[in-house]
């Protein structure tokens, strides 16, 4: 599985984090940003959406200091569902029940177990269809008339 990982730099220190944790046992690209010099989520978040959808990557994984911000970006991307999600829980749960494509997580919110523990949780866990994929299909058919 390859694995995109995009940041802002307030959750730059978080995504070097992760990226030293995932490299051993995923392919890894990081789309960036490389320091905690200021810049702005929405390139961090859309650029990780569209690698997703283009096929660049199975999934991926974004970091801003909240969260927040760069999961609001990532799903202006048609057919991204980024989940913002602050504990093992959610994260089991954006995969079961909505398929999320995108983690996304709080840099200035998480220790760094926290954050492997969701990643691991989040990367493990199927979505289930049923009667949870006729509700994406009609986030789906949204998409498409927009």
């Amino acid at each position: 599985m390859k694995i995109i990982l995009a940041a802002d730099h307030g959750g730059f220190d978080l995504k070097e984090i992760i990226k030293d944790y995932l490299s051993e046992k995923y392919e890894i690209e990081d789309l960036g940003t490389y320091s905690t010099s200021s810049v702005d989520y929405p390139d961090y978040g859309i650029k990780a959406g569209e690698a997703v959808i283009n096929g660049v990557a199975d999934k991926a994984i974004v970091f801003c200091g909240t969260g927040i911000g760069i999961s609001i970006a990532a799903n202006k991307v048609p057919g991204i569902r980024a989940a913002l999600c602050h504990n093992v829980e959610y994260a089991k749960l954006s995969r079961q029940h909505n398929d999320a494509n995108i983690l996304a997580l709080g840099g200035r919110f998480l220790s760094p177990q926290e954050a492997i523990n969701i990643v691991e949780a989040w990367l493990n866990t199927d979505f289930e269809g049923d009667r949870h994929q006729k509700r994406l299909n009609k986030i789906n058919v949204y998409e498409r008339k927009h």
